[in-house]
C-alpha cells in the first residue's frame, strides 16, 4: 500500500447512530458489523461491559456506549447491530442502533477534539459533515486502566472455567 492509499484509508470513518446521536469509528479499526445476538453474562466485568458474545470461538466483550457516555438507556433490540472493532488489546463489540455509512473525510471536515468537549479523552477527533458534528471515538481510550484489568481478569476467569468444564 502506498502512502496516498494509506492516507485515504486513514480518513475513512464508519458512522453509526445511538438514538439521536451520530458517532463514528475510524474504518481501519472496524472488523465487521453483525446483527445483535444473545449476550452471555460476564461476572466481575466493568459496569460498561454488558457481557460477551462468542464469534468463531473468540469471546468478545460487548461495550455499552450509552452507559459510558451517559446517553439515554434503552433495552437491547433484535434490530440493533454490533460493530466488531479492534483495540490494541482485543476485539470488542459496540452496541449501536444502526450503521449509517462509510465516508471519507476531507481535511476540512476533520478537526481535533477540543479538551472542553464532554468525554474528550475518548475522542480521536470530530468530523463536521453537512453542518453536523460527528464524534470519532478512540477505542483504545474507552476503558480506564482499572476497567481494562478487570475485563481481562473476568475474561480469563470465564475462559478457564469453560476449559475446565470441557465446553
Amino acid at each position: 500500500m502506498d502512502l496516498s492509499e494509506k492516507s485515504t484509508v486513514q480518513n475513512k470513518i464508519v458512522i453509526f447512530t445511538l438514538g439521536d446521536f451520530r458517532c463514528a469509528l475510524p474504518l481501519p479499526c472496524v472488523e465487521k458489523v453483525v446483527r445483535a445476538v444473545e449476550i452471555s453474562p460476564l461476572p466481575k466485568a466493568p459496569e460498561i461491559i454488558l457481557g460477551v458474545i462468542n464469534k468463531s470461538g473468540t469471546l468478545i466483550p460487548v461495550i455499552d456506549i450509552r452507559r459510558r457516555f451517559r446517553f439515554p438507556q434503552r433495552e437491547l433490540s433484535i434490530d440493533d447491530r454490533y460493530v466488531i472493532a479492534k483495540t490494541a488489546k482485543r476485539l470488542v463489540a459496540l452496541v449501536v442502533d444502526a450503521v449509517d455509512e462509510i465516508t471519507e473525510l476531507t481535511d476540512e471536515e476533520l478537526v481535533p477534539a477540543e479538551a472542553d468537549l464532554p468525554f474528550a479523552e475518548h475522542l480521536k477527533g470530530v468530523a463536521k459533515i453537512k453542518g453536523n458534528l460527528i464524534m470519532i471515538y478512540d477505542l483504545d481510550q474507552f476503558l480506564s486502566l482499572d476497567e481494562e484489568q478487570a475485563l481481562s481478569s473476568a475474561i480469563s476467569t470465564i475462559s478457564s472455567e469453560k476449559r475446565e468444564s470441557g465446553k
